[in-house]
């Protein structure tokens, strides 16, 4: 290991050499930002560095609370960016918390961080920038969660990972300009302004980290595809990305302003308060504990379209101007709901019967025009199979909706992860350790994980290089249209395929998704 000290362009030589002296240990790199020195660790297995719990936002606690952050004043001493930093605040099991090292993160509403894995921090850098947002929706999770380990991507990619933290659920989206004037005109949006906050960090330091600010992809799966979907369609954030990924997220429209006001008179009837004033002087616990009896919240918080800070819906009736010549990257995965009917008591075991019983309630008079063109585009399924699949309806048309109102504006590539990771098959969320390269690190990887691995995440690295996933291990991968509707299918042997489960998306035209 070695330490290496970077300075600022105005900053005299022998001043940084002396500080970084009297700073610096033998085994750990120091970075300089705009606020300040960063004291990071350099990895072995793989050779990175990692920066970790880096604040880019002040505190939201107190009168802060409901109203966009600011950058951290600038700090004079160097600062360890040694451990992850606080989880937003969010219920759910703790291991949501617990970091590969076992240790245990703290809930704050000062939580404001984000993490940056590098290859190099050398002078003159020009990699691309790879921005994760994370998922479990809008009510959960932390850029910090074992599964989004950066490490493997950045060496793979010669790439720079950064992931963040950002505010969560009430505490992110809770619409009250009708509550709180104009201080509070974007309250229903401060958890995107977070993300746009942590963008702007990396436009004014990732060259310190050997990125290129001019070259950034944001990416994320689940709840972290919406918030891509989001940030496509915020005027504010423009410029401030140049492509985007979108992993079992895909999502046209945000939240009416008329659902999230009643959202937050809900809440404010709830805890017996009745200004902002109240609201921002309510303990942290019980404010979560007041919208939440499990993991996720009720009522549920996401982006508000506020006419303000996100005026309209991002791809309905059409793409949102933002959107215009910004690549995307945007799929789904087979056998999305699994994960989430991994406790149905009739998992793998289903009958044809059973299966229109437990759709009917659901899906009503369209339950057997479903039931048909599924078989239709999966004849080698079983009725369990089925039902995963038409349950997974938001994702897999999800994907499409949003594929063909992009295409009209900007390249787009559309994928299907088909690849069986686990016993859920290709489940939600089982393509996130290909794509960090972290799939093949598991004893358990199935055989075939590592071409996956290879492919999907050679085609990532593509993308956020150069706006086009196109690479020497995969098959010619065409942009999306409307006539071809062209899919890149990840299997052990991936392919294209053009409009894949046709009959599927057939069956759902002109018809809402349902969850």
């Amino acid at each position: 290991m070695r330490t290496v000290c970077r300075r600022g362009r105005w900053f005299p030589v022998f001043v940084s050499a002396l500080l970084c002296f009297a700073a610096a240990r033998a085994d750990e790199p120091i970075v300089r930002t705009a606020e300040g020195q960063l004291r990071g660790a350099q990895l072995q297995d793989p050779a990175v560095y990692v920066f970790k719990g880096i604040h880019y936002g002040r505190s939201t606690e107190g009168a802060a609370r409901f109203k966009p952050s600011t950058r951290v004043p600038r700090w004079s001493a160097v600062k360890d960016a040694l451990k992850f930093g606080p989880v937003c605040p969010q219920a759910g099991e703790p291991g949501r918390r617990t970091t590969t090292a076992g240790e245990q993160l703290p809930i704050s509403e000062d939580c404001l961080v984000l993490n940056v894995w590098t290859p190099s921090i050398e002078a003159g850098g020009n990699r691309p920038v790879m921005v994760w947002l994370h998922g479990r929706g809008f009510y959960a999770g932390a850029g910090s969660e074992p599964l989004y380990d950066g490490a493997r991507l950045a060496r793979r990619g010669d790439a720079v990972v950064v992931t963040i933290n950002h505010r969560l659920n009430v505490f992110g989206y809770l619409h009250l300009v009708h509550l709180g004037g104009k201080q509070f005109a974007s309250s229903g949006n401060v958890g995107v302004q977070d993300m746009q906050l942590a963008l702007e960090w990396v436009r004014d330091n990732i060259a310190a980290f050997g990125g290129n600010p001019q070259n950034v992809t944001i990416f994320g799966e689940s709840g972290g595809g919406v918030k891509v979907s989001t940030l496509l369609g915020v005027p504010a954030a423009k410029g401030l990305f140049h492509r985007a990924i979108i992993q079992s997220g895909a999502r046209t429209r945000g939240m009416p302003a008329k659902t999230a006001l009643s959202n937050a008179q809900t809440v404010m009837a709830k805890l017996g308060v009745t200004s902002t004033a109240d609201l921002q002087a309510v303990p942290m616990e019980k404010l979560l504990a007041a919208v939440t009896t499990t993991g996720r919240t009720d009522p549920e918080f996401g982006p508000v379209v506020d006419e303000t800070y996100l005026p309209r819906d991002m791809f309905e009736p059409v793409a949102a101007a933002t959107a215009r010549g910004i690549p995307i990257m945007v799929g789904s995965n087979k056998d999305e709901h699994a994960i989430y009917a991994r406790e149905h008591p009739l998992m793998g075991k289903m009958t044809a019967a059973q299966l229109r019983e437990d759709l009917l309630p659901s899906f009503g008079e369209n339950t057997d025009a479903l039931i048909a063109a599924y078989e239709e585009s999966r004849p080698e399924a079983t009725p369990w199979d089925l039902m995963v699949a038409i349950r997974s309806n938001r994702f897999h048309i999800g994907t499409i909706r949003l594929a063909e109102a992009a295409a009209k504006v900007a390249p787009v590539y559309v994928y299907s992860f088909d690849f069986e990771a686990s016993p859920l098959k290709a489940a939600h969320g089982s393509e996130i350790a290909f794509v960090f390269s972290n799939a093949t690190t598991s004893k358990d990887a199935r055989q075939g994980a590592k071409a996956v691995e290879d492919a999907m995440s050679e085609a990532w690295i593509a993308f956020a290089r150069t706006g086009n996933p196109n690479h020497q291990g995969l098959p010619s991968w065409p942009t999306y249209d409307a006539q071809n509707r062209a899919t890149m299918v990840f299997d052990t042997k991936s392919m294209v395929v053009n409009d894949l489960r046709a009959p599927e998306r057939k069956v759902w035209e002109g018809k809402e998704l349902v969850r």
